[in-house]
């Protein structure tokens, strides 16, 4: 794996002027971020060796390096998910290769079910800690070079980052909760009985990514920041049908309040 990293790395730098520091995975239907990002270098991942190719709705499938928020960033314009068929070491890779170009930050975005009763639909929830119940990234052989045997996970999200979000969203005058994600393999939404289990194991909200690219972003020592956009509610009572296309419909409604927030975090960094 080390060396299919470096080759992409090679790749990817000869193709780009730009050396990002900080690296941003958009969500479903959350893609609308990048139109902010300044002095565009775009990359199709249908060109990039070793990327796999998104296969889902709402994931548009480019990495986007430019400037956001004053700082130098890449951005992932749709992420890979275990239940496209992919591996965990393909689902991470393009967050080992972020690590190789230079990002020392990674902020991650996801559209989520609510299962706090406490949620509404298109409230923005700091993610603060997570339960997996995806297989892990890190089962196989570890490399070395890219992070421990066994990372301490006790705090995965970086606490200087939760606090700087909470000072701005107050600033701006943007509802922020705050909340443990479950990541669970999909790709059907979850039953009542599966929202009511994930709220008595802690869960504050529950999707299909980001726990993986997290785990390996922590495994190679980068501080993380994640936002989920709450697009339905697993809460007694306010259980209703939901389609991927209400999801990327709600997502683009609140997706304005996350990137003005991920804007202002960026500039105070």
């Amino acid at each position: 794996m080390l060396e299919k990293i470096k080759q992409t790395v090679t790749y990817i730098k000869g193709k780009v002027t730009i050396e990002p520091e900080v690296g941003i995975i958009l969500g479903t239907g959350l893609g609308g971020l990048v139109r902010e990002i300044e002095n565009q270098q775009v990359l199709d991942y249908k060109e990039i060796p070793n990327f796999p190719v998104s296969t889902v709705e709402g994931h548009t499938g480019r990495l986007i390096f430019g400037i956001f928020g004053g700082k130098k960033v890449v951005a992932m314009q749709g992420r890979f998910h275990y239940y496209e068929g992919y591996d965990m070491k393909q689902v991470t890779f393009p967050v080992r290769v972020m690590k190789f170009l230079g990002i020392k930050s990674l902020f991650v975005s996801n559209a989520s079910g609510g299962i706090n009763p406490d949620f509404e639909i298109g409230d923005l929830m700091i993610i603060n800690d997570h339960i997996n119940l995806l297989p892990n990234p890190l089962i196989g052989q570890n490399i070395d070079e890219l992070g421990p045997r066994f990372p301490d996970m006790h705090k995965p999200y970086d606490h200087s980052l939760i606090a700087l979000a909470k000072k701005i969203g107050n600033e701006m005058g943007v509802k922020l909760q705050e909340g443990c994600y479950v990541g669970t393999t999909g790709p059907t939404f979850e039953t009542p009985k599966e929202y009511q289990y994930f709220r008595i194991i802690g869960g504050d909200a529950v999707g299909m990514s980001t726990v993986p690219e997290v785990i390996v972003a922590r495994h190679m020592n980068m501080s993380v920041f994640a936002i989920s956009i709450i697009t339905d509610l697993g809460v007694p009572g306010k259980i209703v049908e939901v389609s991927n296309e209400d999801v990327i419909k709600v997502g683009a409604m609140a997706e304005q309040k996350m990137t003005s927030l991920f804007r202002q975090m960026l500039s105070t960094l």
